[in-house]
């Protein structure tokens, strides 16, 4: 991300590596179960005892926030990357553009080839509009945030009315939403657990026909992304990310964002769980309802996290050793969870609950060779190869000994 001789700015590596480890949480039932169930767990994995509890939890303090994390902190390393570049004498748009390009490319590999629920390129193609924004000043991001925040909401509240209202939208896209949001028919399911307990070529193949396009996901999360990167872009230059503001500012949006929203996110899973996750609240709760919170609970996680960082201090450096590599730790855990639920056999063969068993081994992998990494070389693997690939040029991976 940036060369080996720029200083990092260790809150916003914190800060990701947080995003990077609560991610895996989230993406848990993802990678070991039919798409379905990330949103219901009608669809597989279970829905009684330990199993509802896991789905209420990570419905409450992670799904789509750790999404949001990393989209403002994707934002905020957008303008970093775009001052440096201009401070050194290089185009900042070109720059940024051709690393939109690279991360696009490397989003399909991952996308078709390793995992459905890539996020890369959709990053890349939303980034790539985001820069329209950089020149704009503080007050003016969190404005254009906030208006695309609702644009999105107006345009997903209109699909729930029709859902809950006399007029049905069409027969097409009512299969898609009951499909991604309740219970695919049975032979959808049958065809999805065959695949993924096949060879790696088969889930491959099945990927490449299922997984859609990153056309489609720019369509329908596209103004949720750029909003988040646009708040990203907007506490990034407030400071608030950077941890210029005082312990106590810190404190007072931490306490206030999720003594809030969270109690917020419990009364919409309960009400999911009561609704005995009838797909069409859980569309309404999973595109609407938590989405329209979700700025206040990320910025609120973001500021717990700074209050809890102690630079170059214990588990603080490890997290932030982890957050500078969180590209490679991002592709690495879809590459263990591939092999694992594919290439073990073991997909859909878990129930909900006991997959939240991986997180602290993929974490304390993550933790353990992080920091040996970025103690040796300047990049990790895959950042490594982005900034490569967008210069046109094999970067030096070794860290320059020191001087003196």
């Amino acid at each position: 991300m940036s060369s080996s001789a720029t200083p990092r700015i260790g809150q916003l590596d914190y800060i990701r590596g947080i995003a990077v480890m609560g991610i895996l949480l989230a993406n848990l039932p993802a990678f070991a179960l039919p798409a379905a169930a990330y949103f219901s767990p009608l669809a597989w994995g279970g829905h009684q005892g330990a199993d509802r509890i896991a789905w209420f939890v990570n419905f409450v303090a992670v799904e789509g926030k750790m999404r949001g994390l990393f989209s403002m902190l994707f934002g905020a390393s957008m303008l970093l990357v775009i001052d440096r570049a201009e401070a050194a004498g290089r185009s900042g748009l070109r720059v940024h553009l051709t690393r939109m390009a690279v991360l696009f490319a490397i989003g399909l590999v991952h996308l078709y080839l390793i995992w459905w629920g890539d996020i890369l390129a959709h990053y890349a193609l939303v980034g790539a509009i985001a820069c329209l924004f950089i020149r704009l000043p503080t007050r003016l991001l969190l404005l254009f945030s906030v208006l695309f925040l609702l644009l999105d909401l107006l345009m997903s509240g209109g699909v729930a009315a029709m859902l809950y209202g006399a007029t049905p939208p069409s027969a097409d896209m009512l299969e898609e939403i009951r499909n991604a949001f309740g219970i695919p028919p049975r032979p959808a399911l049958i065809a999805e657990l065959t695949a993924y307990r096949g060879t790696l070529a088969q889930a491959a193949a099945y990927r490449w026909s299922h997984a859609g396009s990153p056309l489609d996901e720019l369509w329908i999360f596209g103004l949720q992304t750029l909003s988040a990167m646009l708040l990203g872009m907007a506490t990034y230059r407030a400071g608030f990310l950077t941890g210029q503001w005082s312990r106590r500012a810190y404190a007072r949006v931490a306490a206030i964002a999720l003594g809030v929203t969270l109690p917020l996110y419990a009364l919409i899973g309960a009400h999911s769980i009561a609704s005995g996750f009838d797909y069409r609240w859980i569309f309404t709760a999973s595109v609407i309802l938590g989405p329209a919170i979700r700025p206040v609970t990320t910025l609120g996680y973001a500021a717990l996290a700074l209050l809890t960082f102690r630079a170059d201090r214990g588990a603080s450096a490890r997290i932030a050793a982890a957050g500078r590599v969180a590209f490679s730790n991002y592709l690495g855990t879809s590459i263990v969870m591939l092999l694992l639920f594919t290439g073990l056999h073991q997909f859909g063969r878990w129930p909900r609950a006991s997959l939240y068993l991986l997180a602290p081994v993929m974490w304390g992998i993550m933790l353990a060779w992080s920091p040996w990494w970025v103690d040796r070389f300047a990049y990790g693997p895959m950042e490594w190869l982005w900034r490569s690939l967008a210069r046109g040029r094999w970067e030096p991976m070794r860290v320059p000994p020191a001087s003196g």
